[in-house]
């Protein structure tokens, strides 16, 4: 992995050299078309800046039109890094061979736009240690037209790090040996909840890449479509022809699906086509937003779905977040501070703390933050008879709470907590991470 450092050096190499090839065009608006996009220059640059990019280990990048000139950041684990950049009279060609190949419309400046590629890794020059054989890279691109000129936002989505084996979640042994058995149910809701960016998707495509065969029929209906999968069935919804999930879910059921997939369970009419579909013999997966399992109820409830259509068709919730891995080379043990210890104490009594925990220090190869990577904290909540009693009674989300912690179930912030004494995080990351309430 090239890293933080290497990107900026590349785009300081970008910045030397591309206003000797952009001569006179120092003048024109940023609006204005300033060379064919099909220039040898710009077209080596681009294929650069985005090897570059994965190399560095982004998920996202940002070319924004500022006072200055043109910002570039990356987002790498979770957290957006400024990078050097090049000059803004550069702006239309980098964006205008950028939509070339997301198959946009270079001459559509005032509205928003959506497209995709595919970069291949192959002939690029040498791998990156750990980089992987290969491979194609797929990129989601979006503009957004601003005061300053367009924003552009590409989302680089590698098949490796998107579609997993499910023993590569990071799940441990007892929450893994609940999801396998939630997805093996021939029929039901399932649904993977979280705050945007945990990596629901993740879950939902390794679930459904695990569960894929020939003798499956798989649809999914998703806005946007994250990743093509051989074998599957995708459906784009697209609002301005009236394509929504509730008008895909009522044709796809005509479809004979086994195993339906929703990207989000977004209002009420998509949930009660949804608990409806999970009754009659479908496998249905899902995403919703809230803090953890036990409330994705309640959410639902207040959605509108019944209480007898919720305890029929619910087999399952995880809830889950992303917390940054300690880079392994740099990683270093601290003595557990007073804070720390008050901390583990809610979890471990006093005679099992442990003297030290590791921390984050930094190194070349992490771009001196002192992580690398990223790994998912679950909880892993099983719809059992003692929950859908409760549901049928209306109980409050904290009996809810209570009743899957009797039954077994690892909260987020102890599986967090457990995660940091086995040194893969910290516990500073794990706050950050449950600073929306899960350790409430």
């Amino acid at each position: 992995m090239a890293g933080i450092q290497a990107f900026k050096g590349f785009m300081e190499g970008i910045r030397r050299a591309l206003p000797e090839r952009a001569g006179g065009r120092r003048g024109q608006a940023p609006g204005e078309s300033a060379a064919i996009p099909e220039e040898p220059s710009i077209v080596q640059v681009v294929n650069s800046f985005i090897l570059e990019a994965v190399r560095a280990g982004a998920s996202d990048v940002h070319i924004e039109p500022g006072e200055g000139g043109l910002s570039i950041r990356l987002r790498i684990d979770g957290l957006l890094h400024r990078v050097s950049s090049p000059p803004r009279e550069t702006q239309p060609l980098i964006l205008s061979r950028l939509k070339i190949l997301a198959g946009m419309d270079i001459a559509e400046r005032r509205l928003p736009q959506d497209g995709r590629m595919d970069f291949s890794m192959e002939g690029q020059g040498e791998k990156e240690e750990g980089e992987g054989e290969g491979g194609t890279v797929n990129i989601r691109v979006s503009t957004l037209p601003t005061c300053r000129g367009e924003k552009m936002v590409l989302r680089l989505l590698n098949r490796e790090r998107i579609i997993m084996d499910l023993d590569r979640l990071g799940m441990n042994e007892k929450n893994l040996a609940a999801f396998k058995g939630i997805i093996r149910a021939s029929h039901g809701l399932l649904l993977v909840t979280g705050p945007t960016g945990c990596g629901k998707s993740t879950t939902l495509y390794s679930a459904i890449n695990h569960l894929n065969s020939p003798e499956k029929n798989i649809i999914t209906v998703e806005d946007p479509v994250e990743f093509f999968m051989k074998g599957v069935n995708q459906v784009q919804t697209n609002a301005r022809i009236g394509l929504t999930f509730g008008q895909a879910l009522r044709n796809i059921l005509r479809q004979d699906p086994n195993i339906i997939m929703i990207g989000e369970i977004r209002d009420a009419e998509t949930a009660e086509i949804a608990t409806r579909a999970a009754l009659t013999g479908h496998l249905v997966l899902s995403t919703l937003h809230t803090n953890d399992a036990p409330r994705a109820i309640t959410r639902l409830l207040d959605m509108g779905v019944k209480e007898y259509l919720l305890v029929s068709s619910l087999v399952g919730i995880v809830a889950q977040r992303l917390v940054r891995l300690l880079c392994p080379r740099c990683r270093e043990l601290g003595e557990v501070t007073p804070a720390e210890r008050e901390l583990l104490l809610r979890f471990f009594p006093a005679e099992a703390l442990p003297a030290a925990l590791y921390r984050a220090r930094g190194c070349p190869r992490c771009s001196s933050t002192g992580y690398r990577g990223r790994l998912a904290l679950h909880e892993v909540l099983p719809c059992s008879e003692g929950m859908k009693g409760l549901i049928l009674k209306g109980a409050p989300v904290r009996d809810l709470e209570r009743q899957a912690r009797q039954e077994g179930m690892i909260p987020l912030s102890r599986d967090g907590v457990e995660k940091a004494l086995q040194g893969l995080t910290t516990l500073s990351e794990v706050i950050r991470a449950a600073s929306n309430g899960v350790f409430e």
